[in-house]
């Protein structure tokens, strides 16, 4: 299943040029402009707050958005820049690019664990240490996947789960070359404060 790309809403900004922002900024905007995709530059104006609540949200230039403007056509981009006052870091200016389904772009996409009923190590009181809840994937802009899927059948604990044990789905790949941890088996805490008591008694016997 294809994940759901979040809307962007925008408003068709007459001008170009610093005249133009500048008014559009007076007016409680953010001015910005989309390109790409060999099409002309459309320039477009947010609403201050409303950007910068999205902004502030986090992940905002990794995510592929469905621009809304009315009275145009839909589109599919993704944020390239923020221009931002160098006094009071708040954005001035916004960049876009367009992109075609065939585009790839680097997306974090949530993970989701199954088979907690069969994994051992959880049965025995581990716990599901999750190092990464979401991956960085290089994905197609047509069809972005909602989550990767962890199995957790048949892992112990101490198990480490690496990404290369992810089926992903065709077309992604993580945008990191090495083998990373998304996952761990904890031991119980039962288990982990008992040995570390007798590593402690160890110690003092080392000692005398």
């Amino acid at each position: 299943m294809a994940k759901e790309i979040p809307d962007l809403v925008a408003e068709a900004r007459a001008g170009t040029g610093k005249g133009a922002a500048r008014q559009a900024r007076r007016e409680g905007k953010v001015p910005g402009i989309v390109y790409g995709d060999n099409k002309e530059p459309v320039t477009i104006a947010f609403e201050f707050n409303k950007l910068l609540t999205q902004l502030r949200a986090g992940r905002f230039m990794s995510t592929l958005w469905n621009l809304k403007v009315e009275g145009q056509e839909d589109v599919r981009v993704i944020c390239r820049g923020v221009q931002k006052d160098v006094v009071k870091d708040l954005p001035i200016h916004i960049d876009f690019m367009r992109l075609r389904r065939t585009s790839k772009v680097n997306l974090f996409i949530p993970v989701e664990f199954i088979n907690q009923e069969k994994c051992p190590g959880l049965k025995k009181g581990g716990t599901l240490v999750t190092v990464r809840p979401e991956v960085e994937l290089i994905v197609t802009a047509g069809d972005i996947p909602d989550h990767i899927t962890v199995d957790l059948a048949g892992h112990e604990v101490g198990d480490s789960i690496h990404i290369d044990e992810v089926t992903l789905p065709a077309g992604v790949k993580p945008t990191i070359d090495r083998n990373f941890v998304i996952a761990n088996i904890a031991a119980p805490s039962a288990l982990r404060s008992s040995d570390g008591g007798e590593a402690e008694e160890g110690a003092e016997e080392a000692t005398e």
